[in-house]
Formats: structure tokens, C-alpha cells, sequence
């Protein structure tokens, strides 16, 4: 009997709590009329490519026929016979963990030293940080430098200063090829989160500084630690997720400097082997796979750091 009422009991709450939710709704039915256009689009180009990506990974799909069911044939080959993926998976890991915490890191240091300066100073260095993300020539400039004879700017200073005997062909040497793209990964990186961090920076109560200070906080640095960055921490979220999300997507920066194929696919990545497949050979079940694939190793990072986030201040 009791497990009876208690099961009743149950249900009677979960009805009271659906009715209650069903009442927020109709009372915010404005609110959500006016952000029923976003989540259409939403839904439409995020959410239901995700899904039909993974459902298309366990197929055979040429775009010329229907999709043939294959079942884990994709991840298998993906796996187990696809050489050039593992060697992609590992330059993209390689370019992942050094360029996601480092830009990550810088994009934070120079938002709070920029944040110290005021007014137009403070546009001016955050343009100039901000403008290499942006810059729709920068792939020209570092081919420029990079040149492989002697009037590309590297190899022309480096024999200048006798460090070089002869020039070197930066992107065609396999050993040159990673440390490059990491260098110019760099240089790209302090883009929307930069200008996240910066935003947050600026939205700080400067009383809590006042606060802290009478509760013992000494240095500029546990300052950091246990003011800034606890208030900042929806920026620090944002930020991380745009870090994660770019550097787990590089592929521009190998395309525009390395080429497709590079040498002994020294450049190449996950996005650059899904292109090859996706848009050159048309196997879009196999490159659904490779997306899929994608697309799992970003959300288990990201939920990763975000949890570390939230440890932080602590």
C-alpha cells in the first residue's frame, strides 16, 4: 500500500512539476515566439547535420546513389587501415594540445594587460591584437616569409646572419612542416575569445577589488586567482570552448601553406583528410565518420576543461 500511495505520490509530483513548466511557457510565450527563429535555424543547420552526419557514418554514400548500410565498416577502416587519418589525428592532437593552452593562455595575458590601459589606447592594442584573426591577407604574408629561395624574408635574414649556408624550403621539408603551422597557429589565434576576455575584464565590479583587498588579498596575482577570474568565468567558458573548437579544426592554415597533400602529409589533419574525402572523392560516408569522429574528440575536450574551469578560484 505504501509503495502504492508513494508511487502515486510520484506521479502527482512529476504531473505538478510538468504542469508548472507548461505555465512558465505559456506565461514567456512572447519570449520564446521572438527566439523560435534562432532555434529553428538553429536546429535546422547545427543540430539535424550533427545527426544526420552520424547516421550517414554507418553508410556507404557516394551522393550518387542511395546510402548503402554498412554498419561499423567506416570506423573499422578508419581505424585499423587508414594510415594517412592516424598520422592526421596525431598532427591535429599535436597542434591541439600546444596551440589550444597556449593561445588560450595569451589570449587571457594580454587582455589583462591591455585591460590596464584606458580609452584609445586601449582600442588601438586591442585592434592590433585582434586584427591577424581577421586579416584576409596573412596567408600571402607568411608565404612571403616562408619562401623557400633566397629572397623569402626568413631564408634572406637567416644567410644574412650566417646562421644559414644555403636556403632552406620551409613547407617542403617534412621536419619544418609541423613547428611552422604551429608558429603561424599562434599568430592567428588571439581572435573572438581574445575580445570575450577583454569584454569580461571590463564588466568587473571594482568594488570587489576593494572587498578583497580588505579580506587579505595582498598581490596583483592572488588578486587574478580569486577575483578576476571567478567573475569572469561565463568569458573563461566561452573563451575556452572558441580555443578548443579552432584548434581541433585546424585546416586553412595547413591548406593555404603546406598544400593538399603535403609533404609525406607532414600537415595534414583531421579536417584537411575530411575535405579529401568529402569534397575530392564524394565518399561522404567515410567522411561522415571522420567528422563523427571529430566531433566526439571536441565535446569530450570540452567538457573536460570546462570542468577544470570551474575549479578555478577555488
Amino acid at each position: 500500500m505504501s509503495e502504492t500511495k508513494s508511487n502515486s505520490e510520484r506521479a502527482a509530483e512529476i504531473a505538478k512539476k510538468q504542469g508548472a513548466v507548461w505555465y512558465q511557457m505559456k506565461k514567456s510565450k512572447t519570449s520564446y515566439l521572438m527566439l523560435a527563429p534562432y532555434f529553428i535555424l538553429f536546429f535546422l543547420f547545427t543540430v539535424l547535420p550533427v545527426i544526420m552526419a552520424v547516421g550517414f557514418s554507418f553508410t556507404y554514400y557516394n551522393m550518387l546513389e542511395m546510402p548503402q548500410f554498412v554498419g561499423w565498416k567506416n570506423y573499422i577502416k578508419l581505424f585499423l587501415e587508414d594510415d594517412i587519418f592516424m598520422k592526421s589525428l596525431k598532427n591535429t592532437l599535436i597542434l591541439a594540445v600546444i596551440t589550444g593552452p597556449v593561445s588560450y593562455f595569451l589570449c587571457l595575458l594580454f587582455a589583462w594587460i591591455i585591460n590596464e590601459f584606458q580609452g584609445k589606447l586601449r582600442a588601438f592594442l586591442t585592434l592590433i591584437f585582434y586584427a591577424p584573426s581577421i586579416c584576409g591577407n596573412a596567408y600571402m604574408v607568411w608565404n612571403l616569409i616562408l619562401t623557400g629561395d633566397r629572397y623569402g624574408y626568413l631564408n634572406g635574414l637567416l644567410l644574412k646572419l650566417g646562421v644559414l649556408d644555403e636556403a632552406i624550403q620551409w613547407m617542403q621539408t617534412e621536419k619544418y612542416v609541423l613547428p611552422v603551422l604551429i608558429v603561424v597557429q599562434l599568430w592567428l589565434s588571439l581572435g573572438t575569445g581574445f575580445l570575450a576576455f577583454i569584454a569580461g575584464l571590463q564588466t568587473i565590479d571594482r568594488s570587489m577589488y576593494e572587498a578583497a583587498a580588505l579580506d587579505g588579498i595582498k598581490n596583483r596575482w592572488q588578486e587574478l586567482w580569486y577575483v578576476t577570474l571567478p567573475a569572469m568565468k561565463p568569458q573563461l567558458m566561452f573563451g575556452a570552448v572558441m580555443q578548443i573548437t579552432s584548434a581541433f579544426s585546424i585546416a586553412d592554415v595547413s591548406l593555404n601553406l603546406a598544400g593538399n597533400p603535403s609533404v609525406n602529409y607532414a600537415g595534414a589533419t583531421v579536417v584537411t583528410h575530411l575535405l579529401d574525402y568529402g569534397t575530392v572523392r564524394l565518399e561522404m560516408g567515410y567522411a561522415s565518420a571522420i567528422a563523427t569522429v571529430l566531433f566526439l574528440l571536441m565535446v569530450g575536450t570540452n567538457m573536460l576543461i570546462q570542468r577544470l574551469l570551474r575549479r578555478v578560484g577555488e
